[in-house]
């Protein structure tokens, strides 16, 4: 499916948003990597759904992370975009990075936002079981950590034919200083404070083989979270299963949002 292609404006930097399907709209957050190709997962939830993918600023076809330098900056951004995109009401998904934002977003403005799904999202940390630092990993092994199948990754992020190898490098670090921006060093961004904010209904899913953040900390979202909510493991899959799993993961969106 080739999505259309517009653009938003946030804090005058331009972020790309993809869309594709029929129907209500569905917002998706991307996570670690952004989104340099439209993904399968997309796909399937485009068959159902009129998806909206923004892309968050520095992540792939967006600018304007520099700008941002503490939480309270990316979530009003994330707010803007999400708003700009044509978003506003609609049921959201955010993975990893973008669910920490999309519960942010649910948490400070709830009329934002419909129904929730966070597929392990960053935000919250426990020493006992601490959160992977993503950062300290060198570029060649990233795809094993965030992936069960590392393949999955490696095919997001291969450069599309004919594509400029540096233009394609700059934009995978712009990427990754933006995560960092907002996430370094462990992903806590103290978003436990305002997770008994969200009173959406709010689906969180995390694949089995996690090596990001421990799936465990499915059920720390939930019990912070005062909506309702329920809680899915996807097996098989690491901390990006919307790319190990699309089928799985679309499966359990749609049965929760539709």
């Amino acid at each position: 499916m080739n999505p259309v292609e517009r653009t938003v404006e946030v804090n005058g930097r331009p972020c790309r948003v993809w869309e594709a399907g029929e129907g209500e709209p569905l917002g998706y957050l991307a996570g670690l990597g952004g989104l340099p190709k439209w993904p399968p997962i997309l796909d399937k939830l485009a068959a159902k759904r009129r998806v909206i993918a923004p892309s968050l600023p520095g992540y792939p076809g967006s600018l304007g992370h520099d700008l941002l330098d503490d939480q309270f900056d990316w979530a009003l951004a994330a707010e803007a975009l999400l708003r700009g995109a044509g978003l506003e009401g609609a049921d959201l998904v955010g993975v990893s990075v973008g669910g920490a934002l999309a519960a942010e977003v649910a948490a400070i403005w709830p009329a934002m936002v419909r129904r929730l799904v966070l597929l392990a999202p960053f935000g919250i940390f426990d020493e006992a079981e601490p959160v992977a630092d993503v950062f300290a990993v060198r570029p060649k092994n990233l795809a094993q950590l965030l992936c069960a199948d590392p393949a999955k990754f490696a095919a997001l992020i291969e450069p599309h034919e004919g594509a400029d190898d540096i233009e394609t490098k700059v934009e995978q670090a712009r990427a990754a200083e933006a995560a960092a921006r907002m996430l370094w060093p462990l992903g806590d961004t103290r978003l436990v404070k305002r997770l008994p904010r969200i009173v959406q209904p709010t689906l969180i899913l995390w694949g089995s083989e996690d090596r990001v953040i421990p799936p465990s900390y499915a059920h720390r979202f939930a019990e912070a979270i005062s909506g309702q909510t329920e809680v899915q493991a996807i097996p098989g899959a690491g901390h990006l299963a919307d790319l190990d799993a699309p089928g799985p993961v679309s499966e359990a969106v749609l049965g929760f949002v539709n």
